[in-house]
């Protein structure tokens, strides 16, 4: 019955000091990515915030599309796989990031 209440214990220890999953903002400002190149752990959460006055997107082929992200509106991606994504506003194709998750 000790093992067991040890164990609960340990366990309950480990789960309150687990660090949450880091969030992570990209802007779109200006027709372009700020930062163009962001390292994350798995598991964290990318936010783009679009501040431009027109719509963009963040489009990695095979991996996330945003669709259209109005003026002033975010979008949220969490980054569940290792690898790196290159990815861009496929609205405005000169637009393009970075995204390399650990």
């Amino acid at each position: 019955m000790r093992v067991l209440a040890v164990v609960l214990a340990v366990a309950a220890i480990a789960s309150a000091t687990a660090a949450p999953a880091a969030e992570h903002t990209i802007a779109m400002d200006g027709v372009k990515f700020e930062p163009a190149e962001l390292t994350v752990e798995r598991g964290a959460t990318v936010v783009w915030v679009n501040k431009d006055p027109f719509p963009h997107t963040a489009t990695a082929r095979g991996a996330f599309d945003s669709k259209e992200i109005a003026p002033g509106k975010s979008w949220k991606w969490i980054a569940r796989k290792s690898g790196t994504y290159d990815y861009v506003c496929t609205l405005h194709p000169g637009m393009k990031g970075k995204l390399m998750v650990k």
